[in-house]
């Protein structure tokens, strides 16, 4: 009867040692990070992005975002750490208004969201 204790005690203390080495800590940087990362290209001229005077909306259900351009960058960013399913709107002087025809689904992973980075052209008007 001893020695069936003992062998029982083994194994359940060889089963707590086993889930306490497979679950290793998680350690997450403290850093916000965009949802989308959305570039908008002009038709005409395919090779050019389009910044000035460029506004892009992102909209998940009733939230709604504009996105920001950064000085000396090609892109629009927000969405920070928010996931969701966005619809895009582009507008522009001197360009038709797009709105995105599939869903972006902004996902996360144990710590932060995963950017969803999509290209967008406008055709003139």
């Amino acid at each position: 009867m001893k020695k069936l204790i003992l062998i029982l005690l083994v194994i359940c203390t060889a089963c707590n040692l086993d889930e306490q080495e497979t679950s290793d800590p998680v350690f997450c940087t403290e850093e916000l990070r965009p949802g989308l990362e959305i570039t908008i290209k002009d038709a005409a001229n395919n090779d050019a992005f389009l910044t000035s005077g460029i506004t892009v909306v992102a909209t998940d259900e009733l939230y709604t975002e504009t996105l920001m351009n950064f000085v000396d960058t090609d892109t629009f960013i927000g969405a920070y750490e928010r996931t969701g399913t966005y619809t895009i709107t582009v507008t522009g002087d001197g360009y038709e208004t797009f709105i995105s025809n599939t869903p972006i689904v902004v996902d996360k992973d144990i710590c932060h969201v995963i950017t969803e980075r999509r290209e967008f052209t406008l055709q003139p008007n």
